[in-house]
Parts: structure tokens; C-alpha cells; sequence
């Protein structure tokens, strides 16, 4: 008997063992290439992170809104997120500025700033204003009657006062001046306004759209005051599933994706002027190229779906049209997880690249 007790002792300290080092490898792999941007933000005093854009960072804001369709509080989003709790996240898991949060060692997520749960505590290390389905452009929002980056500014100045409340006017100065703010949005600027609705298509060509956008975010970036901004630059959206199927081609719309570039570069350019003339610290995270480079060479990332979502068919559903729809075997292996947002690992992919153009710009 005190042998077999001995036996199931020792299987149960080889398990614990095996279970730690797991731990432990993939803790170590995870800050593989956030350990030096969170010895800069140490040294720097980064106190938070706060985030504007759209679906690629909300990771809520539109649940509670009454006259949108554009939603993610329901299966099959969040289907990887905890115990499989759909947050509002247009993904099956955490999203970029999530894992960013965890690289710098703050917290594991970035809540909404209109998260119901949301507590006094978390507003010390940033929130995310984001709305899916808004745009440089506030009529982009309008489309589809989401948060636009005008009110976005808004509630950005509600949570300074939350906070001047609660930690005083000196402490939340330091927080405010020594945060880190993300902007990522753009993609439905183009896609759900104007090369659908046709008010901005009458009004301006594709070249004049682009550079009225790039004015509508000089514009907001001015009047935010910001010491940190990283601008994420828009993804080669031709390749989207719903655009490959609207267009019925396997290959993606080399128009869009050119698009897409040519408004980088207009990015890169004004951010380069803005970070003279208002002396600030900045990052451009390019990850056209990147998604580019997984989607034609998927399996040296661990990926072998790149035409279709993991969700539903996985070529024209995202938002309500998913409610109640399977999913794929092996989400791990799909770049995209309904027919226009990222998996969770994508999500990873390119939090990766904005930790590494966050380390070397600042």
C-alpha cells in the first residue's frame, strides 16, 4: 500500500513538474521580444496604454450600443477566450493590444472603456476607446451608427476627469503624458463607406479620399496631446475572404491592396512631420508587408488557411451574420476568423511587430 502511495506521490510531482516547465517555456517564449520594450518602459516611466480605432482594437464598446449590427457579444467570437466568453472582441481570443498590455506587464487585457465591469483601478493603466466599424472619417461610423474617433476624443477626456478624481490633477498628468497611445483604424474607411456608400465616392476620387483621411488624422492626433503614439498602418485589405469572394477570385484584388500601400505611405510621411512639429514620440507599425509575407508563405508562421475564416463558410459572414455558426477544427491554423477579422494568433503575429517597432522608435 505505501508503495503504490509512493508511486501516485511521485507521478503526481513528475506531473507538476512537466505542467511548471510548460508554464514556464511558454511565459519565457511570450516575452522572447517584449523584454526590451519592457525594460524601456521602465526607464521611461510608461504608465499605460490608451487605444482609438476600430474592430482590430475594440475589445467591447460596441456591445451596449442600441442601433448597430456591427457586434462581437456572442458565440463563435470569444470562443478561445477564457472559458469560451465572448467579450465583444471581433476575434476568438485576445487581440493585439492585449498582448501588448501583458509585454509591457500591466495586464493581461485592455478592458472597454464602456465595459459595464469596468473599475476605477483599471483606468490607471489604460483602456480602449475603439469601435468596430468606425474610421478616420466620423461618417465611416455613421455608416453602420458606431462610436466615431470624434466621440472616441470625447470619452478620452470623460476618463481624464475619472481620472483626475480618482488619483488627483499631478498623478493624472504623469499617467496621461507618459502613456502609450495606439491608434489603428482605416480599413473601413474604404471598404463599408466608400466603395460602398456612395456619399464620399461621389465627392472625392481615391487619391483625394486618402489624403482627406490623412487630414482627418492630423487633425485628431493635434488636438489628443500626446507624448507616444504608435499608428498602425492598414493591412493589404484585398485579401480579406469577403472581398475574394465579392470579387470571385482565389487570388487578392491587387487594386485594394494598393490602395492600401499608397495610404501608408501617406501615413509614414504625415507621421514623420508630426513627430517634428509636435516633438513627439512615435512608432509606424507596418504590418502590410508582414500579413503580405504569412499569407504567402503560411506555414512558416504555423498556418495553412489563408483564402477562408475559420467561422461559418468562412468567405462572406462576420458580425450578427455569424451568431450560431460553427467553427473550424484547429483555430491555431486560420489567419482569418470570420471572412474579414484575425485569429487570435494573427492578433499575436502582429503584436509582435508593434512591440518591436515600439522598441526601437522609443
Amino acid at each position: 500500500m505505501k508503495h503504490i502511495t509512493w508511486l501516485i506521490l511521485n507521478l503526481v510531482i513528475v506531473m507538476f513538474l512537466f505542467l511548471f516547465q510548460s508554464m514556464v517555456t511558454c511565459h519565457a517564449r511570450d516575452l522572447e521580444s517584449a523584454q526590451e520594450l519592457r525594460i524601456l518602459a521602465t526607464k521611461y516611466n510608461v504608465t499605460s496604454i490608451i487605444v482609438f480605432g476600430d474592430s482590430s482594437v475594440d475589445p467591447g464598446n460596441n456591445n451596449n450600443l442600441p442601433n448597430t449590427w456591427h457586434k462581437g457579444n456572442f458565440l463563435p467570437y470569444g470562443a478561445d477566450f477564457g472559458n469560451s466568453k465572448p467579450t465583444g472582441r471581433f476575434t476568438n481570443g485576445r487581440l493585439s493590444t492585449d498582448f501588448i498590455a501583458a509585454a509591457l506587464g500591466y495586464r493581461k487585457i485592455i478592458k472597454a472603456y464602456l465595459d459595464r465591469n469596468l473599475m476605477e483601478e483599471d483606468l490607471l493603466h489604460g483602456v480602449s476607446f475603439a469601435s468596430g466599424g468606425s474610421g478616420y472619417d466620423d461618417f465611416t461610423a455613421n455608416v453602420t451608427n458606431v462610436i466615431s474617433l470624434r466621440k472616441q476624443l470625447d470619452y478620452f477626456k470623460e476618463y481624464k476627469l475619472r481620472l483626475r478624481m480618482l488619483v488627483g490633477e499631478e498623478g493624472s498628468h504623469r499617467i496621461v503624458s507618459n502613456a502609450v497611445f495606439i491608434l489603428s483604424m482605416g480599413t473601413n474607411d474604404f471598404l463599408q463607406n466608400y466603395y460602398i456608400d456612395p456619399t464620399r465616392s461621389k465627392t472625392f476620387t481615391i487619391v483625394q479620399y486618402q489624403h482627406f483621411l490623412i487630414n482627418c488624422m492630423e487633425k485628431y492626433i493635434k488636438s489628443l496631446g500626446v507624448r507616444r503614439l504608435a499608428l498602425v498602418g492598414m493591412e493589404p485589405f484585398g485579401c480579406m475572404p469577403m472581398i475574394k469572394t465579392l470579387k470571385n477570385s482565389d487570388k487578392c484584388d491587387e487594386e485594394m491592396n494598393r490602395v492600401a500601400f499608397t495610404f501608408n505611405s501617406l501615413l509614414m510621411e504625415k507621421l514623420s512631420t508630426l513627430k517634428t512639429t509636435l516633438l513627439m514620440q512615435t512608432a509606424f507599425v507596418n504590418i502590410y508587408g508582414v500579413i503580405q509575407n504569412i499569407i504567402q508563405n503560411p506555414t512558416k508562421y504555423g498556418f495553412s488557411e489563408v483564402k477562408k475564416g475559420c467561422c461559418g463558410s468562412g468567405l462572406t459572414e462576420f458580425g450578427t451574420s455569424l451568431k450560431g455558426l460553427g467553427t473550424c477544427m484547429d483555430h491555431s491554423t486560420y489567419i482569418y476568423w470570420d471572412a474579414v477579422h484575425f485569429t487570435e494568433k494573427m492578433y499575436y503575429v502582429i503584436a509582435d511587430e508593434v512591440v518591436k517597432s515600439m522598441s526601437s522608435s522609443f
